[in-house]
């Protein structure tokens, strides 16, 4: 298969990808939960790195990201959430969209992280890298997605803090997902402070960046599988 081919496949898939989550998102009713926002996820990640390639065209990462994209679809189907209340503050959808591209930005900053990994593990080997990219533009790529994931999830919680009633339709809580949701903001900041002030890269740098991904995913993600899955509720 050429490779104009199989970018044209990528994206026909891509967009039947969206398309399938706007059926979900703005159907009548309208449902969401942990299956959709990882669905969500993963197209905004296959998105990003559409745009990405088209600079970094060395890039080979579209049918693993397609492998993810598909399987998040499966799941989405398999478990659909639950429907949105019709009650819902107009601006609900809107702080969601803004939650929900933290999660592509950070995404996107995990999968250049685990490229730059293996690119400077072989490097250390004497190896060919096989990345496509030198590792200082990776690390550079890396750690451009953390901060402006960083200040997406900054936007988010602050909207949260102050329009929770307007947004939610009730004040802030100190609820699990409030938990780990600052608690990756604060993993985060952690990871940037250490970047720009005493140079963290590599392994260390790396670390970070996944704890605080996995507190991320815990906030919403998390919390919504055990009450879907385990809990069978609605919030």
């Amino acid at each position: 298969m050429s490779l104009r081919t199989s970018h044209l496949w990528v994206a026909v898939a891509w967009l039947l990808h969206g398309l399938v989550l706007a059926m979900g998102l703005m159907g009548d009713p309208a449902h969401f939960g942990f299956a959709p926002a990882l669905s969500v996820t993963a197209w905004l990640v296959a998105a990003v790195y559409a745009v990405e390639s088209l600079v970094y065209p060395q890039l080979s990462t579209r049918w693993t990201l397609c492998a993810l994209g598909a399987a998040a679809v499966l799941l989405a189907y398999a478990f659909p959430g639950n429907t949105l209340p019709a009650t819902a503050s107009v601006w609900l959808p809107v702080h969601l969209a803004f939650a929900i591209a933290c999660y592509g930005l950070f995404g996107m900053a995990v999968v250049h992280a685990l490229f730059m990994n293996h690119a400077e593990k072989r490097i250390r080997m004497a190896e060919d890298s096989h990345s496509g990219l030198p590792l200082l533009t990776l690390e550079r790529l890396t750690y451009r997605f953390v901060a402006a994931g960083f200040a997406l999830l900054s936007l988010t919680l602050l909207v949260g803090m102050l329009f929770g009633e307007v947004v939610y339709g009730h004040a802030w809580r100190w609820d699990h997902k409030t938990v780990f949701s600052l608690l990756s903001w604060v993993t985060f900041a952690v990871l940037l402070a250490g970047r720009w002030l005493a140079g963290w890269r590599g392994k260390r740098a790396a670390l970070v960046l996944y704890i605080g991904t996995v507190f991320l995913l815990l906030a919403y993600v998390g919390s919504r599988f055990v009450m879907e899955i385990f809990l069978g509720r609605t919030a």
